[in-house]
């Protein structure tokens, strides 16, 4: 790895008192062989070299932290977006061209803007993403355009127990023949090391606690100017009632329990810098679609950065899941520690 790129990641580690981690040193040298086209990724029989690295670990080990800050440090033409919104990218411009070299199209104008692009918090939860991928990506590795994910999922389990899912396994092995893979594996979740300055959950749901997440509301809001906010995605309007100049108060029903979805979420975090949640209940296999609604809103949110003050049922570690989002929600509520409590990350 070139010096100077490795001692800036130091620097930056100490900077934001960050641990220094041999196993994210390594991470760095890989990415960085892996952007300039270093002999040792290139596939010897084949003569041809891996356009993806496929990065995974379990939550709070530092894979976004890492890979920002070497994106941040990479000089080429490159885009960071959160995959949902990639998707969506798509997605829309599919609907508006209307032809069946849509895919072509959208990657080629791609193409023209970008040879790197990082897709953070990589997983297919939806039947038409899960369709869609495969001939996508192989159309993006075409166009010799390099792709960095990360995500929480081995390669395999990715959309495990998935409606269709035989049909999803060619992007899996489009993936497999054009990527490196590597997890990441540290012993901490570094977004819990500083449990003890969260101030802004309430638990259990009670007219104590009812009163105290108000009060905060009133306080934060008191010099500010308060008038309902209207947001339109695709003629769906959603009506902010209580907006004070980016910061808002919601029932977790009003986000969750309604047919909102990743562009809605992203829509609200764009004018959104501190979101009250209110009456968060315990999951179970019961309410899974309002938990994966929830998942993807915590996702979108910390993207953004945006604060967050919540009541639960019960604290987070007693929030239960249902089957099918268990592993996937372990992020969620590292996430959740982090974005309550004033932590660099």
């Amino acid at each position: 790895m070139d010096e100077n790129l490795q001692q800036s990641f130091l620097t930056f580690c100490k900077t934001n008192q960050f641990e220094i981690n041999p196993k994210q040193i390594e991470i760095i040298d890989l990415l960085e062989n892996f952007i300039s086209n270093k002999k040792k990724f290139f596939n010897i029989f084949k003569k041809d070299r891996r356009l993806c690295f496929y990065l995974y670990g379990g939550v709070g080990v530092g894979k976004t932290m890492l890979l920002n800050f070497f994106y941040n440090n990479i000089k080429i033409k490159k885009n960071r977006m959160h995959f949902n919104e990639f998707m969506i990218n798509f997605h829309n411009y599919r609907h508006e061209e209307k032809d069946d070299k849509s895919i072509t199209n959208f990657v080629k104008i791609l193409k023209q803007k970008y040879d790197l692009i990082y897709l953070d918090e990589f997983q297919v939860t939806n039947i038409v993403d899960a369709m869609i991928l495969g001939k996508l990506f192989e159309v993006i590795f075409k166009e010799n355009i390099k792709i960095i994910i990360t995500t929480n999922i081995k390669l395999y389990d990715l959309y495990k127990d998935g409606l269709q899912r035989v049909q999803f396994l060619p992007f899996i092995e489009i993936i497999k023949k054009n990527s490196i893979q590597k997890e990441l594996v540290l012993d901490d979740d570094y977004r819990k090391q500083n449990l003890e300055n969260v101030r802004r959950i309430y638990y259990p749901l009670n007219e104590k606690t009812t009163f105290k997440i108000n009060q905060n509301f009133r306080i934060l809001t008191r010099d500010k100017k308060g008038e309902p906010h209207n947001i339109e995605t695709k003629g769906r309007k959603f009506l902010i009632d209580n907006f004070y100049e980016g910061i808002a108060k919601f029932n977790f029903d009003d986000l969750c329990d309604k047919k909102l979805g990743s562009e809605d979420y992203i829509n609200l975090g764009n004018v959104s810098k501190h979101l009250f949640i209110l009456n968060i209940p315990v999951f179970n296999d019961v309410n899974s679609n309002q938990q994966l609604r929830f998942i993807t809103l915590i996702d979108i949110f910390y993207e953004k950065k945006i604060k967050l003050t919540i009541s639960c049922e019960k604290n987070l570690e007693k929030l239960g899941s249902s089957q099918l989002h268990k592993e996937t929600f372990k992020r969620t509520l590292s996430r959740l520690y982090e974005m309550t409590v004033s932590l660099k990350r």
